[in-house]
């Protein structure tokens, strides 16, 4: 009877272990919704903090399907746009950590602890990185019919001009925000800025004449370029840009002082199971070796970061060290978005 009633006992046992393991998603001693071997078992969704069609809406939807063909699952971008990526940024810090809600973010998520002040959220310490994806050049374009037709030019007019010209961003903390807050420092200039609520409505401006000039990222005014809807005047890398190789580098016209470019990185919050984010990580690796992916990223003057910078270790010291260049050169300028 005691042997019976044992056996009945242990049985009970195995059953329940076997049931909590099915509810962990079957993986060995995994927890929460997303640990499990299964992942991913539900669309994933890559919040973009910036609006549609946008560079960093751009880089992300040339991930989207390779990576999730990887991971053999759905990817859903949603933009969730405002006050320079916080906003976006925020949400993803504060959902659940299971891998199912991923944000991709560019220079901004290394800028917005200096331009506000109450930002809710700190970047090293309430996100897990997955890796970094590209940097993105930077151009300064003008209106078709703008005076200047060279760098040269441009400097000299600007500092002749400075009451007067207008010059174009997607708002504060934005890419363009960014690179024109470099530009006015080079120079040694105060502009007058026009904040646009993102960086489609600012171009299309600038397309229609409406203002003088911006700096924006090659993902978004490649196409322009070619097209000659804008004046191109540099590009702010080291190297000038293969798409756009007539275009010169702001080193040979004089500003090597005024070099940035955009990089991107995916987060997720913090928490998020290490398998769960090593799975991304792999996903991300496979989608920046696609040659769909280079092909695109190079018609719009930008290409994948080497596989070793597709880390959360390169990641996360990349954003350390971004962290404290833009505190110091915010600081100096004295910008606060509130």
């Amino acid at each position: 009877m005691r042997s019976t009633r044992a056996a009945t006992v242990a049985a009970i046992g195995v059953l329940s272990l076997l049931a909590a393991c099915s509810d962990n998603g079957g993986g060995g001693g995994t927890t929460g919704g997303g640990a499990g071997g299964n992942y991913p078992d539900q669309n994933i969704t890559f919040v973009v903090p910036f609006s549609a069609g946008g560079p960093t809406d751009t880089v992300t939807r040339m991930l989207a399907d390779p990576m999730a063909k990887h991971l053999k699952g759905k990817i859903v971008v949603q933009n969730v746009e405002g006050a320079g990526g916080t906003v976006g940024a925020g949400e993803v810090a504060r959902a659940e950590p299971d891998g199912y809600t991923v944000l991709m973010h560019h220079i901004g998520m290394s800028t917005a602890p200096a331009l506000y002040k109450d930002l809710g959220y700190k970047p090293l310490e309430d996100f897990e990185m997955v890796g970094l994806v590209t940097e993105v050049p930077m151009t300064i374009v003008a209106r078709k019919d703008f005076p200047p037709a060279t760098m040269a030019d441009l400097v000299t007019y600007v500092k002749e001009n400075a009451g007067k010209v207008t010059l174009a961003n997607a708002g504060i903390g934005a890419a363009s925000h960014l690179c024109g807050l470099l530009f006015q420092t080079a120079l040694g200039v105060k502009l007058q800025e026009v904040p646009y609520e993102g960086t489609g409505p600012a171009l299309t401006d600038l397309v229609g004449g409406q203002v003088d000039f911006m700096c924006d990222q090659t993902t978004n005014t490649s196409g322009q370029i070619s097209a000659g809807k804008v004046k191109a005047y540099a590009v702010t890398t080291p190297e000038r840009v293969k798409s756009l190789p007539d275009l010169p580098t702001t080193a040979e016209s004089g500003l090597s002082n005024l070099q940035v470019g955009v990089w991107h990185g995916l987060y997720v919050p913090k928490g998020t199971p290490p398998e769960v984010v090593q799975k991304l990580t792999e996903a991300l690796k496979v989608a920046l070796a696609d040659q769909a992916v280079i092909d695109q990223m190079a018609k719009l003057g930008t290409a994948p970061v080497p596989a070793d910078d597709a880390t959360p270790e390169a990641h996360r010291a990349k954003l350390e060290e971004q962290l404290a260049t833009w505190a110091k050169v915010i600081a100096d300028a004295g910008v606060k978005a509130g």
